[in-house]
């Protein structure tokens, strides 16, 4: 016989019969025990079923409320996204007023020979027989400050 591996007979039909015959009575005690213990607590919970019909509502309707507002896509997500849209209108429209004046300007110097006067003028420093350009001198920039830390 192999001593790692022992065969367990299963019992036939008739015995398992017997068996569960046997062991009826002890299993209808249990449950009738079962049931005696847990009867008062069914009797209670039956009376207080409206109460606790009440709270679950009210406890999903809470966790909905926390849901609705907080979730991934709750109130306080969309009041951020809503102020970033805002924020980048404003954006849009200041970037539109801007290539608006870039293209009036640039209409300008294609047909326009004063504003390309004007602008050779004012960018390159350009003048006419007898005419003076006044250049102020750029601000002194202040040293930077020694730190210690540079010397080491």
């Amino acid at each position: 016989m192999n001593r790692f591996f022992s065969a367990t007979k299963f019992p036939g039909p008739e015995e398992r019969s017997r068996i569960f015959a046997e062991k009826a009575p002890q299993a209808e005690a249990l449950a009738a025990s079962w049931i005696e213990w847990w009867r008062p607590a069914g009797v209670r919970i039956y009376r207080l079923r409206r109460r606790i019909a009440t709270a679950a509502i009210a406890i999903v309707t809470g966790l909905f409320l926390v849901h609705v507002m907080f979730g991934a896509n709750g109130m306080v997500v969309y009041k951020q996204k809503r102020s970033e849209y805002e924020s980048l209108q404003k954006q849009i429209a200041k970037v539109r007023a801007e290539n608006q004046e870039v293209t009036q300007q640039i209409q300008g110097l294609q047909t326009d020979k004063k504003a390309i006067e004007k602008e050779a003028r004012e960018q390159l420093g350009y003048a006419r027989p007898g005419e003076f350009v006044y250049v102020t001198p750029a601000p002194a920039r202040p040293a930077p400050p020694v730190t210690h830390s540079a010397r080491k």
